[in-house]
């Protein structure tokens, strides 16, 4: 199937852009509902040419096809779209691991230590220590 080159581009600008591409499997549908320009089929396609040359690892789902990019998908994505290397893709970057204004688990308890309804000093529960 023939594409066009302006199509082929906002296709693989955007999975570079998002590191994930998801198409639903559907060839009569007149257009990518994330992708402005090329048709689902289109999308379709590149998507299944990209898998055959393993730079995609694709899961289909519910007559979803999600499509991830692999190490290789980007070291070629890069060189077609003549991205220098510094730009990744957003599932490639990094996050914070805790975020700011989230506590701590020590923080949460008084003493530090264990919560009340599962300490026996506490008296109160179905234990040895106090029951009801």
């Amino acid at each position: 199937m023939w594409i066009p080159k302006e199509n082929r581009i906002a296709v693989y600008s955007y999975l570079f852009q998002e590191g994930v591409c998801v198409v639903k499997k559907d060839t009569k549908s007149d257009k990518h509902p994330d992708i402005e320009g090329p048709s689902n089929l289109e999308v379709l396609m590149l998507m299944k040419s990209l898998a055959s040359k393993e730079y995609i690892r694709v899961t289909f789902s519910w007559q979803y096809n999600y499509c991830y990019l692999t190490d290789e998908g980007i070291e070629y994505l890069r060189t077609y779209l003549a991205l220098p290397a510094e730009i990744v893709p957003a599932t490639h970057k990094q996050t914070n691991k805790r975020p700011e204004g989230r506590d701590r688990e020590e923080d949460k308890f008084a003493d530090g230590g264990r919560p009340a309804f599962r300490d026996s000093r506490a008296g109160g529960g179905f234990g040895r220590g106090g029951g009801v």
